[in-house]
């Protein structure tokens, strides 16, 4: 065997097998095929109260999806927002840094006539936000931190969510 022959069956060998163990695996998108197809994750919202309750229903029915079958299992989310002072700053610092808790509890009823336990989860997000003394830079530092913390919350309920409906 020349030289240039045994070069070429040294390079093709290596790649025929990376390229045949490639094919041996399988790549499944998360938000399509065997996962959303699953009957579990086929839910229908409450109608939120809140704002912050709003948006974890957006959250939830965007990522888990949604129908509007009536025997789908119902997912019913409670939020309460509080605001506290992470720490104590012994500064003249007229900013003061505090902390947006949101509690999110999230009950899934199931609808189909089966004799089965609604499921709970409770789930905490906790975000950052200032205090300068101005009125309306206040309120919408609140807003903004409630917000941030809902949309946490929300992620976290989703992935509680998949783990708890999750066939296994």
């Amino acid at each position: 065997m020349s030289l240039s022959r045994l070069k070429r069956f040294a390079l093709i060998v290596p790649l025929a097998l990376a390229s045949a163990g490639l094919g041996a695996c399988s790549f499944q998108p998360v938000y399509s095929g065997a996962l959303a197809e699953n009957p579990q994750l086929q839910l229908a919202y409450a109608a939120p109260k809140t704002r912050l309750e709003q948006i974890v229903y957006q959250e939830l029915a965007f990522r888990l999806g949604k129908t509007t079958s009536p025997t789908a299992p119902l997912v019913s989310v409670t939020v309460s927002a509080g605001d506290a002072e992470p720490y104590l700053s012994a500064t003249a610092n007229p900013n003061k840094p505090r902390e947006m808790t949101v509690t999110a509890t999230l009950t899934i009823t199931p609808r189909d006539g089966v004799d089965s336990k609604p499921i709970t989860i409770t789930r905490v997000a906790k975000a950052q936000h200032t205090r300068s003394g101005q009125v309306l830079a206040d309120e919408q530092g609140i807003i903004e931190a409630q917000e941030r913390a809902a949309r946490s919350v929300a992620e976290s309920l989703r992935l509680a969510v998949l783990a708890a409906t999750a066939k296994g």
